[in-house]
C-alpha cells in the first residue's frame, strides 16, 4: 500500500530529529509536530483504521495469520500512544528541557523500532495474503472503498497532498534531496 511510502518518509524525518536531538543541534519543533500530525491523520486515523475495520476481521474470520493480526493491532495501539507523546513534546518549551527532549527521543526511537518491522510484515505477509481470504471481486471492492475513504477524508488529491506535506517537512530539515543519501563512489 502506498501509505507505507508516506510512513517511510516520516520515519526519515523522525531519524533526522533523533540525530539532531543527540547532537544537541537545532530541531524546529514544528517539523516533528507536523510529521506526527501526518502520522495521526493519515497513518493512524485512515490507513490503520482501514486495516482494523476491513482487513483484520477478514483474516480473523478465516482463522488466518491471527497471531500476526493480534500483534499488528497491539502495535497500532502502542503507536497511537507514542504519537500522543510526540505531539505533546514537539513544542519549543519541551525542546528546551533536557528531560523532555530525552523523552521525545525515546518516543521517536520506539516508534521507528516498532514500525519498520511492522510495515515490513504487512508488506511481505499480510497484504499478499489478503487475496487468499477474499474473492477477486471483494479485493476490488476493498480497493474502491479504500480510495473512496481517502478522498472523503483528504480530498480528490488526498495522497498527493499528504506527500507534499511530508516533502515540505523534509525540505525544512534539509533532507529532501535524495542525492544526499548516495554514498560516495
Amino acid at each position: 500500500m502506498r501509505e507505507h511510502g508516506v510512513l517511510k518518509r516520516i520515519l526519515l524525518v523522525y531519524r533526522e530529529g533523533l540525530r539532531r536531538l543527540a547532537a544537541r543541534e537545532n530541531l524546529p519543533p514544528e517539523s516533528i509536530a507536523n510529521a506526527a500530525g501526518i502520522v495521526r491523520q493519515f497513518i493512524e486515523n485512515y490507513h490503520e483504521k482501514l486495516e482494523e475495520d476491513h482487513l483484520f476481521p477478514r483474516f480473523r474470520k478465516a482463522n488466518r495469520l491471527t497471531e500476526l493480526i493480534d500483534t499488528l493491532q497491539t502495535q497500532h495501539q502502542a503507536g497511537r500512544g507514542l504519537t500522543d507523546i510526540t505531539l505533546q513534546l514537539a513544542t519549543a518549551a519541551a525542546m528546551s528541557d533536557t528531560a523532555q527532549r530525552d523523552r521525545l527521543a525515546q518516543a521517536l526511537n520506539q516508534f521507528i523500532r516498532m514500525y519498520e518491522p511492522h510495515e515490513a510484515r504487512e508488506d511481505t505477509i499480510l497484504f499478499p495474503a489478503i487475496r487468499d481470504v477474499v474473492s477477486p471481486r471483494q479485493y476490488e471492492d476493498l480497493g474502491e472503498r479504500f480510495e473512496d475513504q481517502e478522498h472523503e477524508l483528504f480530498g480528490a488529491s488526498g495522497f498527493e497532498t499528504v506527500v507534499a506535506r511530508a516533502a515540505e517537512i523534509e525540505r525544512s530539515l534539509g533532507i529532501y534531496d535524495l542525492r544526499q543519501f548516495t554514498p560516495p563512489m
